[in-house]
């Protein structure tokens, strides 16, 4: 199997969805929704405790998916719940697991979720984070100590293409690629030129860019998301669209949005369906 890595080497376009984990002892939930996506996605991102809720360890939940359903995953890690340590050895265990893909995430503050008491480590951010995977990767632990065998993690970091300052942004993504950073999946998108705009000012980078995309369900999510998360820009045209449609239009604008990502020749398109996966089929169906 070509693993996501040889894909975006050999610049070939891969789509990946994002699922979060069950809050549940059991998988059953989260393994229905991965049968639903694997005929159509690369890989299958697992979130770490999405909003500071606590849910099944990403990385137990990865090892299930890619051993019983050859899908390849890309597992969350935050900086949040865990120190140098804990996060060495969560490493550590998720590459002993097969598990090689990871998007690196400095993680939610726990006052926003369902445990608001609980403390916060924070030890180090994302671009930390990514230092430690890169480290592991030499064959090296954080003091310098041998491994006994190295990992080869395929280190995945965040971007936002409607950041305010696109300069600070880039250099922010130039500290993360020199600490290790081997891909970027972006916040959503919903205007091709923001992400043409963007591909231009990465392009020194030369990293591969998965670019977000949320699939609409309503003019009220697209009213919201347009005008209270920082840094989603959606164009008029879309809003008006939007007015006059639902869900079904939601889907072939994301269809759209996927097939001029391929013509523009983004690395890839990761679909963000908030629980709605028959969306992630409906847009990417036509795309294989």
């Amino acid at each position: 199997m070509t693993t996501l890595k040889e894909k975006n080497k050999q610049h070939i376009f891969t789509l990946t969805t994002e699922l979060d984990p069950p809050k549940s002892a059991s998988p059953k939930v989260t393994e229905e929704q991965v049968v639903k996506v694997a005929p159509y996605v690369d890989a299958v991102n697992i979130a770490d405790c999405p909003m500071a809720k606590m849910r099944m360890s990403p990385i137990a939940l990865s090892s299930i998916i890619q051993s019983r359903y050859q899908v390849e995953s890309i597992f969350h890690l935050t900086c949040r719940d865990r120190n140098i340590i804990g996060l060495q050895a969560e490493l550590l265990g998720a590459y002993a697991l097969g598990v090689h893909n990871i998007l690196t995430l400095t993680g939610d503050p726990p006052s926003i979720g369902d445990h608001p008491h609980a403390k916060g480590v924070f030890e180090v951010d994302s671009t930390g984070l990514i230092e430690i995977a890169r480290t592991l990767n030499s064959g090296e632990d954080m003091m310098g100590h041998k491994l006994g065998e190295p990992t080869d993690f395929y280190i995945g970091t965040t971007a936002n293409p409607g950041a305010d300052d696109l300069d600070k942004e880039i250099r922010r993504l130039e500290g993360k690629k020199k600490a290790g950073a081997q891909f970027i999946q972006t916040q959503p998108i919903y205007d091709i030129k923001q992400a043409e705009d963007f591909l231009a000012a990465a392009k020194d980078l030369t990293l591969p860019i998965l670019f977000g995309i949320v699939p609409l369900k309503s003019f009220k999510m697209a009213t919201y998301l347009n005008n209270n998360v920082p840094g989603i820009f959606i164009p008029d045209k879309v809003m008006k669209a939007m007015e006059k449609g639902g869900r079904e239009t939601g889907i072939a604008i994301s269809r759209e949005l996927v097939k001029a990502l391929k013509e523009i020749h983004a690395a890839g398109a990761h679909l963000m369906p908030v629980n709605d996966v028959d969306a992630v089929g409906e847009i990417a169906g036509e795309e294989i």
